[in-house]
Parts: C-alpha cells; structure tokens; sequence
C-alpha cells in the first residue's frame, strides 16, 4: 500500500527496499500501491513496475453496509473507504492479469491488515495463487489489547486464507501471534534490514551536523535523540518522564524529539509540568534520509522506549551510524533480538519502557562513559552489517516464496 513517494514509516521503507533487491536479483516484481493523485498511474522504477491505482468514494453507501463499530470511525471512516477500494482495485487489476493478459504471478504478498482485503479477493477468485501475508504488527498489539474488532477478525481471516504468513521477529510470533491464536505452523521469522551505505558515518553532512549540535545541544553536553511517531506505544512520554532523573546526573544535558504524532503537546506540557522545558526539544517534522543521517550523527546516544515494537527500524539506523542504543525490552520488543545488552558484542542498553527510572539508568549507562558509548557503536554497526541488511532480509523472504511456490 504504501511505495515512494508515498512513505509514512517502516512499511513503505520496506515494501520499496525489497522490491529493488528482488529485481536486482533476477525476479519480475509488480507493485500496486495507492495513487491519491499526481502520479503516473504506471511507471518502472528501479526495475520495479509500478501500478498506482486510483479508487472512488463510497463512503454514502458503505456507511450504511458496514456494521455499528466501523461507522463510529468518525472522521476516519473515509480512510477506510480508501483502503478498501484500493484493496478492490488492486485485486482486480491484478485477476484482470491474471486471466485477460495471461501474466503468471508465482506468488502475491499482502501486508497486514491494509491489503489483506486484496489478498482474500485474490485467493478467492484465483486459488491456485499461493499468498503470502506479512504480518508487521497486529491491531491488538498496537492498541495494548484493544482496537477494531474488525480489523482483528480480517487479520485472522487472512492469516488463515494465507499458505504462508512472514513476520519481523521471534518477539512478535510469541508475544502477539502465539497468543492470539493465528496459525503458528505456518509462521516465519525474517528479521527487517537497514541501508548501511545510506546510513553511515562517512555519508554524514558535516554542516548539517555541526547545526542539528549548535541549535539542540549544550557546548560539550550529551544530546539524546529520539525519531518515531509521537504516540503512546513508542513510549515517548516515558521518556519525558525520564529526563528529571538524566538532567540530575547529567545538568548538561538536552533531549531532542523528532516526529509528528498525537502526543506532540502533550509532550511538550509534560516537559513544562517536570520543569525540564529547557532540556527538551521537539521537531515535528519527517525528516529526509539526509537530515535522519545528520541527526544520528549529532547524537549522543539514540533512545526508542517501545512500549510495543515488533521489529524497529530505527534503532538498526542508529547503529548504522554507530551510536550506542537505549531500547525498550519487555513483551513484543524485536528490539531484544536487535541489540545485545552487554559482553564482548554489547551495543546498546535494555530497559523497562514502563518504567521512566530504569529508563534514566540506560541512558546514563551509556552517558557515563563516552568511549564505551563509541565501542558500542562500532559494535552496534558490525552487527548491522553481519545480520540486518536489506540483501540478507530480501534473501530470507524469497526462501519463503520459493517454498509456498513448490507446494502449487
């Protein structure tokens, strides 16, 4: 669903960097993505041809076919529309290849509940097709055990429809899936991957650099940096709570937050409420990969406080650049299996995201000694490279495509 230009987190980033690999690698790679106007409804990028598909709204209709928990989405009601009627083209357009063009898709993947409508269209109405659904995180998980009761029973029904169901870490096939009762014979771990020649010391804009430490941090104070979405499962707010116990130890100390989301003011009122305004920076913007590579380099140390994260991204990117990291590790945390907390390989801090205090105790484990905090970071960036690249993860995907291949 999501493909450049249009990319708003780690989905778009993936869906983009495994479909460049697996064209690199020899194999024919279709796109269908959502076309929300301005771009061409065909084109080849990268060796990857693109379809974005243009979609109606029938939000007068389906608010009177739709059950009572759906019609209560309220000003999201019309987002559903759009990702429903984009799952009805694409499985379409897709069918109409299928059987007018006579194309041969050897297999279709779908991801998560936003394309899982297109994936059970297509299984439906063209069995033989083996589907593949790439669960990256589930309703119940992002929502602490709530959510759309409907978009929970989609995920289910397309897990069970799915020959094969590919998920980002051991954390979420025990702690989300296992538990929810999706079918756990079908379940494969492939871990997610990062570009470490895009995010690299060496690729970092020394100016750009040198302005992210003048306007965020103190002359010779640690700057910690957070990037992600601002809302409640990033654990954010924690890390606000947090900081009167860093800025005891560490007076110089400043926290720079980048990203947009709903807890932005809250943020910003609980930085004024803890007295630590002054310490606390807020960026409310996307940044560019330039600008991410810049702020990674400006950093101290990079601290993401999942609450709930199957995989995180992010924090393969801090270590690219070879910073030391402070991650969230209870429940489904994939950053458990990302970052070693301590021997000869250590390259970051686990911590309890539920807890602000034990979340201080990470960053000033890392704080307190500078040239530890370096080792850490070049441990952090030899293990990105040993097992967290986009070649080894598009690798590990196509053996699970080859095997639901062999079996139709």
């Amino acid at each position: 669903m999501e493909y450049p230009p249009n990319v708003y987190g780690g989905l778009g980033v993936y869906s983009s960097e495994l479909a460049r690999r697996f064209v690199k690698l020899g194999h024919e790679v279709c796109v269908f993505s959502m076309n929300l106007g301005g771009l061409p409804s065909y084109s080849i990028d990268d060796g990857v041809h693109v379809y974005r598909l243009k979609f109606v709204n029938a939000t007068s209709a389906l608010k009177i076919l739709v059950n009572d928990e759906l019609r209560s989405w309220g000003p999201g009601f019309r987002y559903l529309n759009d990702v429903l009627m984009y799952n009805v083209a694409s499985a379409l357009d897709v069918i109409k290849k299928m059987e007018l063009s006579g194309v041969r898709f050897d297999v279709v993947s779908v991801h998560d509940w936003l394309t899982a409508v297109a994936g059970m269209i297509i299984k439906d109405e063209i069995g033989d097709v083996p589907l593949v659904f790439h669960i990256h995180s589930t309703e119940r998980g992002r929502n602490f055990g709530g959510g759309s009761s409907t978009v929970i029973a989609l995920e289910k029904a397309c897990a069970e429809m799915a020959d094969s169901i590919v998920t980002v870490s051991y954390a979420m096939r025990d702690y989300d899936l296992a538990p929810q009762g999706f079918p756990m014979e079908k379940v494969r771990v492939v871990w997610n991957g990062v570009d470490a020649e895009k995010f690299s010391l060496a690729r970092a804009p020394i100016e750009l650099v040198r302005g992210v430490r003048e306007k965020y941090a103190e002359p010779d104070g640690p700057l910690i940096l957070f990037i992600g979405r601002l809302v409640k499962v990033k654990g954010v707010d924690r890390l606000v709570e947090a900081m009167p116990y860093v800025v005891k130890e560490f007076p110089r100390a400043r926290l720079l937050i980048v990203g947009k989301g709903d807890l932005r003011d809250h943020l910003l009122q609980l930085a004024n409420k803890l007295n630590v305004i002054g310490r606390v920076s807020l960026v409310d913007k996307f940044l560019s990969d330039e600008e991410k590579v810049a702020y990674y380099a400006a950093c101290d140390v990079a601290v993401f406080p999942s609450l709930y994260e199957p995989f995180g991204i992010v924090a393969l990117e801090a270590m690219a650049m070879e910073r030391p990291v402070v991650v969230g590790a209870r429940g489904c945390s994939g950053l458990r299996e990302i970052v070693i907390p301590s021997g000869a390989g250590q390259c970051g801090v686990h911590v309890n995201p539920h807890d602000p205090k034990d979340i201080a105790w990470g960053i000033s484990a890392v704080l307190s000694s500078p040239e530890r905090g370096r080792w850490m970071g070049v441990n952090g960036r030899r293990r990105v490279l040993e097992n967290f690249t986009w070649d080894r993860t598009a690798m590990k995907t196509l053996e699970v495509y080859r095997e639901v291949s062999r079996k139709h």
